[in-house]
């Protein structure tokens, strides 16, 4: 299957890319942990079933030293002893914030896990990045993109 559009061949398409990507450029640039951007991004990307944003971030988060039994355990976070609780709380807000449609929102009791584990910028970094991941994986769904050929950084070349 092919993409429906290329945003990288369409000057408005790779405009708004670019922009999006300097957005995850401050992000990442954040007090927020890198492994927890990661595991929240994949987290998010699994919800919305978006291949390409899975293989992205799964690729992405492996060449930065992610172990494969923490990628393949994002699905499963909650049976899983191998996250601390700071990215518990995190997954937690990534799963809520992700799910906004069911109606629930984002609870207290979620919310104040993420303000016992995390500081101010941190949070704003987190909130930040469930929008953005949420984001992409609507652009990428829509547009039909399709993962498995993804290579590490190979998405900063095509944002440049």
């Amino acid at each position: 299957m092919e993409p429906r559009i290329d945003l990288m061949t369409n000057a408005l398409g790779a405009s708004i890319a670019k922009r999006i990507y300097s957005v995850a450029q401050v992000i990442e640039k954040s007090s927020l942990p890198k492994a927890t951007q990661d595991l929240v991004m994949l987290r998010a990307s699994q919800i919305n079933g978006c291949g390409w944003c899975v293989d992205v971030h799964t690729k992405e988060a492996a060449a930065a030293g992610e172990t494969a039994a923490r990628l393949h355990l994002v699905a499963a976070w909650r049976h899983a002893s191998v996250f601390t609780d700071a990215e518990r709380a995190a997954l937690a807000l990534a799963e809520e914030g992700t799910r906004l449609a069911d109606g629930r929102g984002v609870s207290d009791e979620v919310w104040a896990e993420v303000r016992k584990h995390h500081d101010d910028e941190q949070i704003i970094a987190l909130v930040a990045l469930v929008a953005m991941i949420n984001a992409n994986n609507r652009l990428s769904v829509i547009l039909n993109y399709q993962g498995g050929a993804y290579q590490p950084g190979m998405f900063t070349a095509l944002a440049s």
